[in-house]
């Protein structure tokens, strides 16, 4: 869903809005709802995150987030998962995660979903490097494929069973193939 808004309308007011169920995203002047996730969307986003948490975050090496809203470069996008490398978590004074996050992900996580816009998607990763992000992957779950997106490499798409997932240099020891990944459909 787009909604137009108004010339007057600027991302601090966006923010100021209420949340919306599912989440929306403020991108060059509009206001674009999500799509409701699906089953496929959910397993993997709830896995991967969960992969990786167990991995990175315990480590204190990265953390993931699922649906957190990121504020950079003039917009407020909600990747369907983040990570940040450790020291960059943005922490309130008593040490804990902070609320809000205006800064880019070291690592944005895209899945795609039937009624997405695969456009969209791939220029809100294509946003993300811009603005330091190491790493995007668009997961296409009815293609069976991992379209991964770096700064200074061009665009690689995974889409073998026995491929291994290329991760950035801080998530090294998360090892995970295509087949391993589309496997959590089949638990």
């Amino acid at each position: 869903m787009v909604q137009t808004l108004p010339k007057s309308l600027t991302l601090e007011e966006f923010l100021k809005l209420s949340e919306t169920k599912p989440a929306s995203e403020y991108i060059d002047g509009e206001i674009i709802q999500k799509p409701r996730p699906q089953g496929e969307h959910s397993v993997i986003q709830g896995e991967f995150t969960s992969a990786a948490n167990a991995t990175l975050k315990l480590q204190k090496v990265a953390r993931a987030f699922p649906e957190l809203r990121c504020i950079f470069g003039g917009r407020a996008i909600v990747p369907d998962v983040t990570v940040f490398t450790w020291e960059r978590i943005p922490r309130k004074e008593n040490g804990g995660v902070a609320n809000v996050f205006a800064i880019a992900p070291d690592w944005t996580i895209e899945i795609l979903s039937p009624d997405q816009n695969q456009t969209k998607v791939t220029k809100n990763i294509l946003h993300c490097l811009k603005h330091g992000t190491q790493m995007g992957w668009l997961i296409d779950p009815q293609e069976r494929s991992v379209f991964v997106y770096r700064q200074t490499q061009s665009t690689e798409v995974f889409d073998e069973p026995e491929q291994l997932l290329p991760v950035p240099s801080f998530a090294r020891e998360l090892q995970l193939t295509v087949g391993e990944l589309f496997g959590w459909l089949l638990d």
